[in-house]
């Protein structure tokens, strides 16, 4: 199904009630690409930057702050003076060749269930803002009541098929935000959860509650993923100590981590696309390789988000055209080695307008075109990450799911070419009566959550509202309608009391 069943559905032209409307059967849930990839550069010049990239990890080295890591990498063969990592062309391909090329990720439900491997195609809301916006409450710090709003309304469109972290919920304390937020996971989503990579203590304490909440033993949550996170490197050339820990933390435990350099050109990377990318996939692989340093087959995917600043202001730019090329570049790469990857999609723009309109496809359609896996920050995001807005999300769902129709493909049977149709039909005819038409006049075609195709005076009549007006409708009636995934009393219980112990004992705070 498209989504699931609510009051939002948005349908036109609805049947009275009482007759049967026969549904569409579009499956939402497991994508596939659709497109094949484009490239932006050739196969040498990819060549010669996949090269630049070993010979960056060679010669130049990482900066790696963890002293668990550098003792990982020495025990591989690498160099390491201090805190710099020099790692040789051979540790970087041997790790290559025991990452996964295809990773299944269990979420609470088998038919949620999440493909990581070239070809599959994936989407998440917006992640990690700090602060949350709609129209009726404006502009605020992120709260646990957004967190758990969020996730409702990622929860009812099957077209985002992971939970990120949307916002952060500020009004819960730092040792304490770590059990909010899984606990809202598991409660109000069936969905792959999200797990933040902040220090051992706060990772082991989720993967438990995870583990506890969907009833499997130490075996059984180690022996497949069931979560996954992102981690960021500091670039130029850092890996700092809580994204190196969580690398090993996730290998370890067998749970995926996502491996994302954030690059911008002119800032913290070289200013051309093809630098950039050489400097990302430099730092994606040197985390790649410590994920098999740590645990050999450990499911890991490959992943960039590059994109420009602005030259007047220094601030972020994303849905440019250096950020397409740049998905095309990181979807050669990642071809060149074979993992899954993740890209991602965003806007600058400060509120919900036809800018952020503009950027967010423009990006969409970059990572679309170079085959990412996963499209993280495809619906929601504002700022360039600093707001993830209600309406947009609604307004960017409209696209993600019109792209999941597309990924349907179109068929060309008898009975679509429909000769009968035309049969039936005179010379300046019309189809709406044919047979065919009345077959199918309800299930046919995609039918919009958001957009009015009402003449002006139907829309005028019915109070001349904006997208962005309906959009709030839509939100508002999915967080009336309250569904939810059903739950077991029992672990339910069990995990709040846990939550209540460990929050007297005092929680566990973040690792720096």
């Amino acid at each position: 199904m498209r989504e699931n069943e609510g009051p939002t559905r948005g349908r036109r032209n609805r049947a009275p009630r009482g007759d049967a409307v026969p549904a569409r059967q579009v499956n939402y849930r497991q994508l596939r690409n659709p497109f094949p990839p484009m490239d932006v550069f050739s196969a040498d010049e990819i060549a010669a930057m996949h090269e630049a990239s070993l010979r960056t990890l060679q010669e130049l080295g990482v900066k790696v702050l963890l002293p668990e890591a550098r003792a990982l990498f020495k025990q591989a063969g690498a160099r390491v003076e201090g805190e710099m990592v020099h790692i040789g062309r051979e540790i970087v391909e041997a790790a290559l060749t025991t990452a996964p090329r295809s990773i299944t990720a269990r979420a609470g439900a088998r038919d949620r269930d999440v493909l990581l491997e070239l070809g599959a195609l994936n989407f998440q809301p917006g992640a990690g803002a700090p602060h949350a916006s709609d129209l009726e409450r404006g502009r605020r710090p992120g709260t646990a009541r957004d967190f758990r709003e969020l996730l409702q309304i990622t929860h009812h469109f099957d077209v985002l098929q992971m939970m990120p972290p949307l916002i952060e919920p500020q009004d819960v304390a730092t040792h304490l935000r770590h059990y909010f937020t899984m606990q809202a996971q598991l409660t109000l989503t069936d969905k792959l959860p999200f797990v933040y990579a902040r220090g051992t203590p706060q990772v082991t304490e989720s993967f438990e509650m995870l583990r506890d909440f969907r009833g499997l033993t130490d075996a059984e949550f180690h022996a497949e993923p069931h979560c996954y996170t992102i981690i960021n490197t500091n670039s130029p050339r850092v890996l700092d100590g809580p994204m190196a820990q969580g690398l090993i933390d996730f290998a370890r435990a067998r749970q995926v981590a996502i491996v994302t350099p954030f690059t911008l050109m002119g800032a913290m990377a070289p200013i051309t696309v093809a630098g950039a990318i050489t400097l990302s996939h430099a730092e994606a692989l040197a985390a790649i390789t410590l994920t098999q340093l740590a645990r050999p087959g450990a499911p890991v995917c490959y992943g960039t988000f590059t994109s420009n600043v602005d030259m007047k202001s220094g601030a972020p730019a994303f849905g440019t055209p250096a950020h397409f090329q740049a998905s095309l570049a990181a979807g050669q790469l990642a071809r060149l080695i074979g993992l899954p990857w993740r890209s991602a999609a965003g806007s600058a723009a400060n509120l919900g307008d036809v800018q952020a309109a503009n950027e967010n496809q423009f990006g969409l359609w970059g990572c679309l075109m170079a085959g990412a896996t996963v499209i993280i920050h495809s619906a929601g995001w504002l700022e360039g990450g600093l707001t993830v807005g209600y309406e947009k999300l609604i307004c960017d769902v409209e696209v993600l799911n019109m792209v999941a129709e597309l990924c349907a493909g179109a068929r060309a049977s008898a009975a679509e070419i429909g000769f009968d149709a035309l049969a039936e039909t005179p010379p300046a005819g019309h189809f709406f009566a044919a047979a065919q038409t009345m077959e199918r006049y309800q299930t046919e075609f995609y039918q919009p959550i958001l957009h009015d195709y009402a003449n002006f005076g139907t829309w005028a009549e019915r109070g001349s509202r904006d997208a962005s007006a309906r959009a709030t409708q839509v939100w508002k009636d999915i967080l009336s309608a309250d569904r939810r995934p059903a739950l077991d009393g029992a672990r339910c219980e069990a995990m709040n009391a846990w939550i209540e112990a460990r929050t007297k004992a005092g929680g566990t705070p973040p690792e720096s």
